[in-house]
């Protein structure tokens, strides 16, 4: 009898450990499991946001790169364009009278962007028009018709005509159809290569016989009177 007693004590507690150890493997498994399904997500988060992140940053640098051509390759069409120089002449300005300096960046601003289109004749007079007080222009030395130094409005003028007298002269293609000296000697060209200009009694004019249309370009500063001819 005590052995039967001792036999059944036995199997029920091979049972009750089988029992125990099954669901310690069980729970042991399905933590695993967890732990590797949370590990996985975690991965493919962190692969998703790596592609998004470097989709990000491909998308901006690409699109940096284009809009850095563009601008690029715009202001390359901008400072080109389809201008072409054709001439520059410069002239040195001796007078520091303040006057003639007021009158020559009136003048300047004037002419300056001309357009002379193909087989038309450019006037200087025509273009500046009657330098008058209404329009800014003060009194400065002049030369009269016996060489004699007056104060004249507009007195500065004809060294921009000068100056674009000569740059015209360095295109063969530019006809020069009106130019004349003055009565007495200027200090900013050399003899006979100046254009005297009085509205209503001498001009300057010269043809452009070209099949393409040319732009005066003209900048004064204190120094200095520029012309530049641009084919456009």
């Amino acid at each position: 009898m005590k052995k039967k007693i001792i036999i059944f004590f036995l199997i029920l507690f091979t049972m009750i450990c089988f029992s125990g150890c099954s669901k310690d493997n069980e729970s042991t498994e399905v933590n695993t499991i967890d732990v590797n399904r949370t590990s996985y997500s975690i991965e493919n988060i962190n692969t998703e946001n790596s592609i998004n992140i470097n989709n990000i940053a491909s998308n901006n640098i690409i699109a940096n790169d284009t809009t850095n051509t563009i601008t690029e390759n715009n202001t390359t069409t901008q400072s080109t364009s389809s201008e072409k120089l054709l001439s520059e002449f410069s002239t040195r300005i001796y007078s520091k009278d303040s006057a003639r300096q007021k009158n020559l960046e009136i003048t300047s601003n004037t002419l300056n962007g001309t357009i002379v289109k193909a087989n038309e004749t450019f006037s200087f007079t025509k273009t500046v028009g009657r330098s008058t007080p209404e329009k800014g222009y003060e009194e400065a030395d002049i030369y009269d018709s016996d060489g004699n130094k007056i104060k004249g409005y507009g007195g500065g003028n004809c060294q921009i005509s000068s100056t674009l007298y000569n740059a015209v002269q360095k295109v063969p293609s530019l006809q020069i159809v009106e130019r004349h000296e003055h009565s007495n000697t200027v200090p900013y060209v050399k003899e006979g290569h100046d254009a005297a200009v009085a509205y209503g009694s001498v001009d300057f004019k010269f043809k452009n016989t070209n099949n393409f249309s040319i732009k005066i370009v003209v900048e004064t500063s204190k120094q200095y009177v520029v012309v530049k001819l641009m084919k456009i």
